[in-house]
């Protein structure tokens, strides 16, 4: 549905996208997640013809959105971040505006903005001005014009930016439910907007991708923590703080914290391990030459969130390139 080949763009000396590549397919619910200043919104209106890139192309629907622009555009609906809405119109004139743009037959235009509005729940405010919505209504409002044409696409950029709790509810479950019967790319820096939302993220991180795949597949690849736990039963056990002091003798072993499990007659300490370095074999082995009874031993997984945070951490321009 969409394939995006080798994406650069840059403004000056500042390098937004480094090459990057995805395709989505028809039905997929993406998200494009990374920090303020990834490249996320670049990408997307490269996607979606507002930009042209330095290199690199885009193809939607095997139509190259450069060469065959318009022919794209027709299969694609776009809610920036702020939705561009005229303020003197009222909601119902907007949308017959946009369906307008759109090419819609004149005979079809009632019934489809009608149908929009509904999707949307706007459907009561037809004939409010939007200048004067509420901002979730704005968005609201985008969402009703980026379907007006009934797209086989939809590109949201921030559509949850400034809602407040409940609105933010609103929409994501708005796009859910849009979400069954298209494909969806939803750009956000919130990583529970994705978790809610979308069944594939996109990791970015200065214009380049860092992790791509399911919350499990990126859980599995990513999440594996410098550091595992170990259970030991109590029952012949020698003297804690020796347990203790063998432990932290394994090689690679950088550190051992006892720690508390309210398991009545077990052990538990955590160990933390050099990087890259897993210490279970090592446990293992120790523990069978001693005859400990072993209960548990496992690594630990790093939550979504820590990955998010490890795998974009903060960089610095150094006038031709990002300093880490």
């Amino acid at each position: 549905m969409i394939e995006v080949r080798r994406l650069v763009k840059d403004y000056g000396p500042l390098r937004a996208l480094d090459g990057i590549s995805f395709s989505v397919g028809a039905g997929e619910v993406a998200g494009f997640l990374g920090p303020n200043g990834a490249g996320k919104t670049t990408c997307m209106k490269i996607v979606t013809g507002f930009i042209s890139a330095t290199s690199g192309s885009v193809a939607v629907n095997g139509l190259d959105t450069v060469d065959q622009g318009v022919e794209a555009r027709r299969l694609m609906g776009y809610l920036p971040e702020n939705a561009p809405v005229y303020g003197e119109m009222t909601v119902g004139e907007y949308l017959t505006f946009i369906a307008r743009v759109r090419m819609i037959p004149k005979r079809s235009i009632a019934r489809r903005v009608m149908e929009v509005a509904e999707t949307t729940g706007v459907q009561h405010r037809l004939n409010q001005e939007t200048g004067t919505l509420s901002r979730g209504f704005r968005q609201r409002t985008g969402l009703a014009a980026a379907l007006i044409h009934n797209p086989q696409i939809l590109i949201l950029d921030e559509p949850t930016s400034g809602l407040d709790p409940n609105q933010i509810v609103e929409i994501r479950s708005l796009i859910r439910d849009i979400g069954r019967d298209r494909t969806v790319i939803l750009s956000t820096h919130n990583l529970a907007e994705v978790t809610a939302v979308c069944n594939r993220i996109i990791i970015v991180h200065l214009g380049r991708i860092v992790a791509d795949g399911t919350c499990d597949a990126i859980s599995r690849d990513h999440g594996h923590a410098d550091s595992c736990l170990v259970s030991f039963s109590t029952d012949g056990l020698p003297d804690h703080g020796e347990v203790a002091a063998d432990l932290g003798r394994l090689e690679g072993c950088m550190d051992v914290t006892p720690v508390r499990d309210g398991v009545r007659q077990q052990l538990t300490f955590r160990l933390r391990a050099e990087s890259g370095r897993d210490l279970r074999p090592a446990i293992f082995s120790l523990a069978a030459g001693r005859n400990w009874g072993l209960v548990e031993l496992r690594s630990e997984r790093l939550d979504l969130e820590t990955i998010f945070s490890r795998l974009t951490r903060q960089a610095t321009w150094a006038g031709d390139r990002w300093e880490e």
